[in-house]
């Protein structure tokens, strides 16, 4: 028997997903293991393997490859502990990373902070402006050499920064997405001087127009590729000591996975790895079901994610921002707040309850954990409703203390507002109801979809809990929670049924139409190129699919829209075509009339997308074919699963005995090894043929 593994790090757990080529998918569960996560991935790895009834060590050596989404980088990122890094730029443009485009004050920043302007500040520096060198070199627009690089002084300047301490060096020269020469060169003086010092350019990793954004991608890849080699060797050091067979790969933000050993040169495309498996799961489930469109919503133990399917795509964006640093980076769309089950309930001065968004983690984690947490969380809050049950937390693996749990509702909530912990309890589920409703009404309304036309997909441990609450008002099609081995490892299905992706892009702006076989010639040496990158990923694929696409915008605007270009050899009337699929998309996105042809067209950047289709795909297995309508109830529990309802007497089932064609109305409780379903009263709950459960609201 052969698998794949997909190893999913979240703040409060890590999940494992095995699936062979059957059809059967496996799971299991460990907490993280925060700073070292590799801990925790070997723990996730033992999890599932007793599931399957194997060692680690047989699990491992029929594994034909791990698909593993990191938070090494973005952790890295976030908390500032990255590489001490050097940065190399034109002469008299070193300041362009501090002046960070006038943007820095308000770059990702919600419309209430971005209006409070006299609070409004930029983020810390990514380096001291003493390890800013500037190289005496200058390269037009062209592509021609207009002052020749200085050797001897950018030496001097390597020293200074070896001699400082750096252990990566970032080089981003204006213009070097038209002519890389000046920064190759300077690399190979690098690696004369110091050739242990990591080194990241700009024409490689983005050769893309704007400086300011391809400066700070540049820069903020040089500080973590070193944490994300240095993560991953050891880790995959000991998956081969344990017998591992395959590669691994790592995820990407962008939906797709690249080999480990490729992937610190890219390390910026992982900050969004474990954001983008559910969403990646999310379409490819809704593939095998025929749902097209798709909201995609997963309440972790520390966050609550929201990403969109649309046509069977997942809804990208072309830039990134992280610390308000603006990145270019294309990343799945996702939508995040610090509203998972750990998120801890608070009361500011004035006596207001808050959800999150700091979270109790895998420690001290809830109160009703035992590990020493004392504050109240969102898992404390349902254990209290008698939505969880003590006894059955991760398939009775754990034992919940409902007294602690009870204590700090009770001291935290309750008595500051004069309430049971009880009522503490409703008031915060309630609270965490209502914030994860507006996120995803938010996410879908203000990107102009209609949510009749999607459905809503819940997953993530405390997801299937609360998704009726969030998606009531939305009128989505229905709601699906992957029931069965995946339902809290959705992340996980996700990573180990992707493929692997890269991409390649180049700037030359030019207007439009212009000479077809300029835009050829420059759509020939990104597909090599990407062709090429995908056959040093050392993985056998089963086809390799490649797609195009251009940056177009009018003129004097200063944002594009992505446009597909069609395959093979372009002519006259396919570059007359890109111009009017521009108009085309344009009109789509802000309005019939708001184009304006007139100004003209150009097109900006070119990009090609390689996709390495891996030949193992886990679908999820068919379901038992229920003999009767209505499945048998396991217990009944007094219980609170909607405050406008109160207090009612719920069925408990077990989803092991849930066979597809099974339909019972709410209130009803499903318990799953790894998550709990909430059917409130009004709502029906029907077993779709893979064993999902699909609630609609009657």
């Amino acid at each position: 028997m052969t698998y794949v593994l997909g190893i999913d790090i979240g703040g409060t757990f890590t999940d494992a997903v095995a699936a062979d080529l059957e059809g059967n998918v496996y799971s299991g569960k460990a907490p993280s293991t925060p700073p070292d996560f590799g801990t925790g991935v070997l723990k996730s790895v033992e999890a599932v393997s007793r599931t399957m009834g194997l060692s680690p060590e047989e699990l491992l050596e029929q594994t034909v490859y791990i698909a593993h989404g990191t938070t090494s980088t973005l952790n890295a990122l976030v908390t500032g502990a990255v590489a001490r890094t050097g940065f190399i730029t034109t002469q008299g443009h070193r300041d362009s990373i501090f002046i960070m485009n006038l943007e820095g004050r308000y770059a990702g920043q919600g419309p209430e902070a971005i209006q409070a302007v006299k609070q409004t500040r930029k983020p810390p520096r990514l380096v001291p402006k003493r390890r800013v060198k500037e190289a005496v070199e200058r390269i037009d627009y062209k592509g021609s050499v207009v002052v020749p690089l200085d050797e001897e002084a950018i030496r001097d300047d390597i020293r200074e920064l070896v001699a400082d301490g750096v252990t990566s060096i970032a080089v981003s020269l204006l213009w070097s997405f038209r002519n890389p020469a000046h920064e190759r060169r300077i690399r190979e003086i690098i690696e004369e001087i110091a050739p242990d010092v990591f080194v990241v350019l700009s024409s490689e990793l983005s050769p893309r127009i704007r400086e300011y954004p391809r400066s700070v991608t540049t820069l903020m890849n040089a500080q973590i590729g070193p944490i994300l080699r240095d993560y991953l060797e050891p880790l995959i050091a000991e998956l081969q000591a344990r017998r591992l067979r395959g590669p691994v790969l790592v995820m990407q933000g962008s939906g797709g996975t690249v080999a480990a050993k490729e992937s610190p040169r890219q390390a910026i495309t992982t900050i969004g790895s474990v954001l983008t498996g559910g969403v990646t799961g999310a379409r490819k489930l809704g593939a095998q079901l025929g749902h097209r469109n798709i909201i995609s919503t997963d309440v972790g133990g520390t966050t609550f994610l929201v990403g969109m399917v649309v046509d069977g795509r997942p809804v990208m964006e072309p830039t990134t921002v992280l610390n308000q640093y603006r990145i270019s980076t294309p990343m799945a769309k996702i939508a995040t707040i610090g509203s998972g089950g750990g998120a801890i309930a608070w009361l500011d001065d004035g006596g207001n309850l808050h959800i999150g968004p700091r979270s109790a983690g895998a420690r001290p984690g809830p109160a009703c954990f035992g590990l020493g947490g004392t504050e109240p969380t969102v898992t404390d809050a349902n254990l209290i409703l008698n939505i969880l049950n003590p006894d059955y937390f991760l398939g009775g693996a754990k034992k919940l203390d409902v007294a602690l749990a009870a204590e700090a509702l009770q001291k935290h909530i309750g008595d500051p507002l004069g309430l049971t912990a009880e009522e503490a309890a409703a008031a915060v589920y309630e609270i965490q109801n209502a914030q994860t409703a507006d996120l995803v009404r938010n996410e879908v309304v203000g990107a102009g979809y209609d949510p009749r036309d999607f459905m809503i997909y819940a997953f993530g441990g405390s997801g299937p809990v609360h998704c009726a609450a969030y998606g009531r008002d939305l009128q989505a099609q229905g709601i699906l929670v992957p029931l069965g081995p995946t339902s809290a490892a959705f992340s996980a299905y996700g990573l180990a049924g992707s493929d692997v992706f890269v991409s390649a892009e180049v700037s030359d702006p030019m207007p439009l139409p212009v000479d077809a076989a300029r835009i050829q010639a420059h759509f020939d040496a990104l597909e090599a190129d990407v062709r090429r990158r995908l056959a040093q990923q050392g993985l056998e694929f089963q086809e390799v699919r490649l797609s195009r696409e251009v940056d177009v915008r009018y003129t004097m605007q200063i944002f594009e829209v992505a446009t597909p270009v069609p395959g093979g050899e372009l002519d006259d009337a396919a570059v007359k075509g890109i111009a009017e699929t521009f108009e085309e998309q344009y009109a789509a996105l802000y309005g019939s009339g708001t184009g304006f042809s007139e100004a003209g067209v150009q097109a900006i950047t070119f990009r090609v997308y390689g996709q390495g289709v891996l030949p193992f795909k886990p679908d999820l297995p068919k379901a038992p074919i229920a003999t009767d309508p209505a499945p048998p109830v396991q217990q009944r529990r007094r219980a609170l699963l909607d405050i406008r309802a109160g207090w009612q007497e719920a069925d408990v089932y077990h989803y092991g005995v849930l066979a597809a064609g099974h339909r019972f109305p709410g209130p009803a409780i499903v318990e799953a090894p790894t998550t709990t379903v909430v059917v409130p009263p009004g709502v029906s709950a029907t077993v779709d043929p893979l064993g999902n459960l699909v609630l609609v609201y009657e």
